[in-house]
């Protein structure tokens, strides 16, 4: 471990109790904008995530000698793309 490690994390410094007992009355409505037709035609609905692939990968079961998974994964991070990419190129029987 090195000296410039945190013994533990950061806080946020947030007071989560007091912002859940907390009671909005009524002159805090005053503060909020009137929502306009216009402000709701502008709204996205953001469903979040990462986009859909043209080409997603579904998961397989493939029985392998040892030998060759680990010349693989010795070639680093990514060898499993690597994999895939040279199946891609070796044409079907």
């Amino acid at each position: 471990m090195t000296a410039s490690k945190r013994a533990s994390p950061r806080s946020l410094g947030s007071d989560m109790a007091r912002v859940k007992a907390h009671v909005i009355q009524p002159h805090e409505y005053d503060e909020l904008p009137e929502l306009t037709d216009e402000m709701l035609a502008r709204g996205k609905v953001n469903k979040g995530g990462r986009p859909r692939s043209a080409n997603p990968r579904k998961p397989i079961s493939i029985r392998l000698p040892e030998d060759v998974i680990q010349k693989w994964r010795a070639t680093g991070p990514g060898w499993q793309t690597r994999m895939a990419d040279q199946l891609a190129k070796v044409p079907p029987r």
